[in-house]
């Protein structure tokens, strides 16, 4: 074996280069990153030369000319000092290894200033020597990173295609603006302009300019505060019935961070669950605040990676603020005047939804219970020390009396006249939603009594599963008797679906569950829904069409069946006059 040696400044900060500098994408995140950590209110990239060549400008802060050379240096930042400040983390950037990374794979020039000089600096940096002169500029910084990786033809080889990485730096740079809308960002291509946001401090319109008006008319707003836990998330989640092919639009956030979080994307799912059909996925931008002693962000160079230090109440809270949003329950503070001995009085319209939920020993093996309380109670809080916060439950809106039906296509869908356009409804999902949920709520079921039933076979995996579940169908109404190892009778069924074939009922229930007993009480509830519920091709009245429409809309979910089908299309009145060439 060759004799130990010290490794050279410029290796070191090459071998380091491979942890934070993995392609082009990664120099723009950290310069973008350390641009808003400087408080920047307007940030412009430039990308060239097959994006080898990265051009970051900001009117932040700057950097101190007397700090410029150490700035280049490993393990060098002005975010944390003492191993405490490792645990109590408030900006992006900390490590101090991303510039000397860059530097070692790059040819930089840096120009800045602050507002306290009235000359700038501009250093020049090229295989880890930095060389650094007085220069005119405006306060801010801008960072030219040249040749990427021109000293190490290697990595060159294993990069993609110039459009492919463009596109993660496109990725990169629109994941930071969505969760900075103070600041105004704007993204070039060889001169061209693909990405630009105002900065003008709203989510949602900056969500507007990055994707959509079809995204943003489509998006619930997310806002949930737990002040003794700490927590705080807010946000926008799509409406089930707007949903995407992958995961690709989970735009996640731990205290401004973005972050690959298996735990806050379960989270997501599992709101979701039984709203969106199997291999869809909703659009979400949420951002979830938390004490930065909660949550290490230290788990990997690339500070995509955190560990909480209460993974159940993280799960939960991100959970149930979820469902909330969907079914238009929204923190709102409302202030008053009035005042009790000295202290202020704060309303805020809470609905409660508290499932305790229990992780095994695997984070993908989870078990959830859900209550939701009666919104007509009220739940009291401490008193604080400089304010009382009372809850009172959210007062529904109030239906129209009659809806305005004016046929039915194919005695499958109801049509409704709205003032702003027209609804086509499905009378089977609709009418499933709200059964749905009006049995999930119910405590007693009413049942059925069999006086005859056919005696029914099933497999011993499936022998094993209901025996081992049999308190689960009693609870939504079902009394299964074996009368032999694979074979059982129904003695009796929930009075709604009285006359459908036991036959029918069970194959429903069972297919798909594979032993998933969680799975199996969700199934039997769905199955009962849908069986329940009018069928399509069945010709109803006008009234029986008002009843199912009135119904729905009650639903705290109306936008999906639960096997995540659509419920309505809306075709507004422009659209539909727009057609036939009509002003109005």
């Amino acid at each position: 074996m060759a004799r130990i040696k010290q490794l050279s400044k410029h290796l070191i900060n090459q071998i380091a280069a491979g942890e934070v500098i993995e392609r082009p994408a990664s120099v723009v995140k950290e310069l973008v990153e350390n641009s808003v950590d400087a408080g920047a209110t307007k940030i412009s990239v430039e990308i060239s030369n097959e994006c080898r060549d990265i051009r970051v400008a900001d009117n932040g802060s700057g950097i101190h000319p007397d700090d410029i050379i150490l700035a280049f240096s490993k393990h060098a930042t002005s975010k944390i000092a003492t191993d405490e400040d490792l645990f109590d983390i408030h900006t992006l950037g900390f490590r101090g290894e991303a510039l000397s990374s860059i530097i070692s794979i790059s040819k930089l020039t840096c120009t800045t200033r602050t507002k306290d000089f009235e000359t700038g600096t501009k250093v020049k940096c090229e295989n880890s020597e930095v060389k650094k002169v007085e220069t005119g500029c405006a306060v801010g910084t801008i960072m030219e990173v040249r040749d990427l990786f021109y000293n190490i033809p290697a990595r060159l080889k294993f990069l993609k295609n110039s459009n492919t990485e463009f596109s993660y730096i496109q990725e990169m740079v629109q994941s930071i603006a969505i969760v900075n809308p103070q600041t105004a960002f704007e993204l070039k291509k060889n001169g061209k302009t693909v990405l630009k946001t105002s900065g003008n401090n709203e989510l949602k319109y900056t969500l507007k300019e990055l994707f959509s008006s079809t995204v943003t008319d489509n998006l619930k707003e997310v806002l949930k505060t737990d002040a003794l836990a700490g927590l705080k998330i807010s946000g926008y989640v799509s409406t089930p019935d707007f949903t995407r092919s992958s995961k690709k639009d989970f735009h996640i956030y731990i205290n401004s961070r973005t972050v690959k979080c298996p735990i806050f994307m379960k989270a997501i799912d599992t709101a979701y669950k039984n709203l969106i059909a199997n291999g869809k996925y909703p659009f979400v931008v949420l951002n979830l605040e938390m004490p930065p002693a909660d949550v290490d962000v230290n788990v990997h160079p690339t500070k995509k990676e955190v560990r909480y230090k209460n993974t159940n109440m993280v799960f939960n809270f991100i959970m149930t603020s979820i469902i909330a949003g969907l079914s238009n329950h929204v923190e709102k503070p409302i202030e008053t005047n009035q005042s009790n001995e000295g202290q202020e009085e704060k309303i805020i319209e809470f609905t409660p939804i508290e499932p305790s939920v229990i992780f095994n020993k695997t984070e993908d093996e989870i078990l959830i219970k859900t209550t939701i309380q009666d919104n007509n109670s009220n739940i009291q809080v401490p008193i604080q020390t400089e304010q009382k916060q009372i809850f009172k439950p959210i007062e529904n809106k109030p239906q129209e009396p009659e809806e305005n039906v004016v046929g039915q296509y194919k005695n499958t869908y109801i049509m409704v006249e709205k003032e702003d356009g027209l609804e086509i409804i499905d009378q089977h999902i609709a009418e499933e939603r709200y059964i749905y949920e009006k049995l999930k709520s119910e405590k007693n079921i009413v049942s059925q009594l069999l006086f005859v039933s056919d005696i029914l076979t099933v497999s011993a995996t499936e022998a094993e599963l209901i025996k081992e579940n049999l308190e689960k169908f009693e609870k939504f109404g079902y009394g299964i008797e074996f009368t032999g190892e694979n074979e059982l009778i129904f003695r009796k069924v929930p009075q709604m679906i009285a006359k459908v074939n036991p036959q029918e009922i069970l194959a429903d229930i069972l297919d798909n569950i594979e032993s998933d007993i969680d799975g199996l009480e969700e199934k039997i509830l769905i199955t009962t829904s849908c069986k329940a519920s009018v069928k399509a091709g069945q010709k109803l009245s006008t009234w029986q069409m008002q009843e199912i429409v009135k119904k729905w809309r009650t639903t705290k979910m109306p936008y999906t069946c639960p096997h995540g089908r659509p419920i309505v299309k809306f075709f507004p009145h422009k659209e539909i006059a727009g057609f036939f060439q009509r002003n109005a």
